[in-house]
């Protein structure tokens, strides 16, 4: 199956897929995917939706997430994930790229890239990842109207206010936030680097009905729990944001280091991914049965 078919398009749009994900019951888990190859392979390994985080991107461009990056360059993203894996995707919209006409671009330009849902907070310009320190927050009725916009310019897309409040204001301010988001127009919730479990329970247990993300990146403020464990607490979706980005960026520095040391990859060959392995999750072959000018490639052996 390839995105040159048709047919193999979904009939529904991706914001209404990643609803029904998230009201099907349990928690959605939501593993980041930076770039499309890491889409495919979560999409083989069962995942039924991916994140895009605004930090995996950066970095992989070799930035910090400091919102320096544009929303056309966030939508090249977006669209390589869509077109090779097909999955909804949760895209990351920092503060929403300025005020509220840019938010409202944003959300068009996201969603025609085919996001299914989009996550904005609640920091100023420039912006910093959730679990560092000192951020810098705008007013809650300048979210409010943030996210009112980005309501009034989606068609399905599905919206997730963030408010970092916890940290610097506590719970009851995080709280206090969220319910003017949602009055706002915002779909879901994502309180961001909260502490330990009782704070996530008592931010829960003060927002009932509410479908809530959960981030469970890792290095941060939040202690390791896993997708059952935030369920248990009172959460609908979990995001891995950085983790693919880490693992892939971490096995690079190792075959660099190789490299430079023996002349060689030889070393690091039962740690690579096969010619043969590659060729099948990408679907060449699939690809190539659509031109029949292209003779069907065949993989050495033991490729």
């Amino acid at each position: 199956m390839t995105y040159l078919q048709a047919e193999n398009y979904p009939e529904k749009p991706a914001g209404e897929r990643f609803r029904e994900l998230v009201e099907r019951g349990g928690i959605l888990q939501l593993p980041g995917a930076h770039n499309g190859m890491a889409a495919l392979q979560a999409k083989a390994a069962g995942f039924d939706a991916v994140y895009l985080s605004g930090a995996a991107m950066t970095a992989s461009m070799g930035l910090p997430d400091l919102g320096i990056i544009t929303v056309d360059e966030v939508a090249f993203f977006i669209r390589q994930i869509a077109r090779a894996s097909g999955l909804p995707i949760l895209a990351d919209g920092d503060t929403g790229y300025g005020e509220v006409l840019n938010v409202m671009h944003m959300i068009r330009t996201f969603e025609d890239a085919g996001a299914g849902a989009v996550q904005i907070e609640d920091q100023h310009l420039p912006k910093k990842c959730g679990h560092l320190n000192d951020k810098r927050l705008v007013e809650p009725t300048e979210m409010a109207m943030k996210v009112a916009a980005a309501a009034k310019a989606r068609r399905h897309l599905y919206i997730i206010a963030r408010t970092d409040a916890a940290a610097s204001e506590g719970i009851d301010a995080a709280v206090a936030r969220a319910r003017l988001y949602l009055e706002a127009g915002a779909d879901a919730i994502f309180p961001e680097a909260l502490t330990n479990a009782e704070m996530f329970r008592e931010f829960a247990a003060k927002m009932p009905g509410v479908p809530l993300l959960a981030n469970m990146t890792e290095f941060g403020r939040t202690p390791v729990f896993t997708a059952s464990e935030f369920e248990e607490m009172g959460y609908r979706m979990v995001i891995w944001p950085v983790s693919s980005l880490r693992v892939a960026n971490k096995a690079q520095e190792k075959l660099y280091a190789t490299i430079r040391r023996d002349g060689s990859t030889a070393g690091m060959l039962d740690e690579m991914q096969t010619r043969a392995e590659l060729y099948d999750l990408i679907g060449l072959n699939e690809f190539e049965a659509l031109d029949s000018s292209i003779v069907k490639s065949v993989v050495p052996a033991d490729a």
